[in-house]
């Protein structure tokens, strides 16, 4: 690894403002469309017609959004506890993923699976931090024997920085090149603990302590993402592993209630929200596409309601 590369970065501009270019309408549309998912998962949960239990990535929806376009059906996906806007942004398939939280027919995963642990295809999600990165490695490494030109992309948290099996892993990929995407959903707090708090040095040391290439990005601009990150994609597919980090934010608590953080920081929090940006810059036409989004999940929510018990679930 070179070390320009090494310490790559786009970062919001010197005066401090992340110049959002107005995102094409499908990009908006399935942003949108995760949030209001999410957003109807924590009223569900509310009203007490959800078991188990959910986490949300309000905030961090803009981030499978802008790589979702970068992938072909040949890369396989593993996801994480905060996982729903990873699979809609792959699959535009909010139904499915809905009837498997439910337990209803129509269900992803026959309704057994529930919020964290989906498979699909090339898709996979868990709950279990650190776990996917050695199962990423090893289809990696298959990858790169058998379907040269596929990459393994794996969502994991500051937080997952705290596992051993993160570091096993990063070893394999450097030592045998393989086409690993590590993209780290930095969101500056685990569970309940601030990552200042639990993590020294930073994740771009870790990753260059390995020689394995680093990104490290600040803006939620889907077009300058994807320009930055295109090229590196294609490094990754040439067998040579990525550490892409987002510095990003996470709007809602760890799973249903349990937020930690004080009202100035929520406020913050809230404050960097691209939520917030995009309805200020794009006005009329960004609430257009949010009524259509907040009534396609609220239709989405009683259609899926009505449905019998899966077979699955039910038994």
């Amino acid at each position: 690894m070179t070390d320009d590369l090494a310490t790559t970065a786009l970062a919001t501009p010197p005066d401090g403002a992340d110049r959002l270019q107005p995102p094409v309408d499908a990009d908006l549309a399935t942003m949108l469309l995760i949030r209001h998912f999410e957003l109807a998962l924590l009223e569900l949960f509310a009203r007490g017609e959800l078991h188990g239990t959910t986490h949300t990535c309000l905030g961090q929806e803009y981030v499978p959004v802008a790589l979702t376009p970068l992938l072909d059906e040949r890369d396989y996906v593993f996801s994480n506890h905060r996982g729903h806007g990873h699979y809609i942004a792959r699959y535009g398939d909010p139904a499915g993923l809905l009837a498997e939280i439910m337990g209803r027919e129509g269900a992803v995963c026959n309704g057994v699976g529930g919020s964290q642990h989906v498979l699909r295809d090339r898709y996979l999600s868990t709950g279990v931090q650190g776990e996917s990165l050695p199962v990423a490695v090893g289809v990696a490494l298959h990858l790169k024997r058998h379907e040269p030109g596929a990459l393994a992309l794996t969502y994991v948290g500051d937080g997952t920085w705290g596992e051993g099996a993160v570091y096993e892993a990063l070893n394999l990929a450097a030592l045998w090149r393989l086409p690993l995407l590590v993209v780290v959903e930095n969101n500056g707090i685990a569970q309940s603990t601030p990552t200042g708090a639990q993590m020294a040095g930073t994740i771009q040391a870790r990753a260059a302590a390995f020689g394995i290439a680093h990104l490290r990005v600040e803006s939620a601009d889907l077009t300058g993402i994807r320009t930055a990150a295109a090229p590196l994609l294609e490094q990754v597919r040439a067998d040579a592993p990525l550490v892409l980090e987002f510095v990003t934010h996470r709007l809602g608590p760890h799973s249903k209630g349990d937020d930690t953080r004080t009202d100035a920081e929520l406020r913050r929090v809230r404050a960097a929200d691209w939520h917030a940006r995009y309805r200020e810059a794009l006005g009329e036409r960004f609430a257009e596409a949010d009524a259509v989004a907040a009534a396609r999940i609220a239709r989405l929510v009683d259609e899926v309601a009505a449905r019998p018990a899966s077979v699955w679930s039910a038994a």
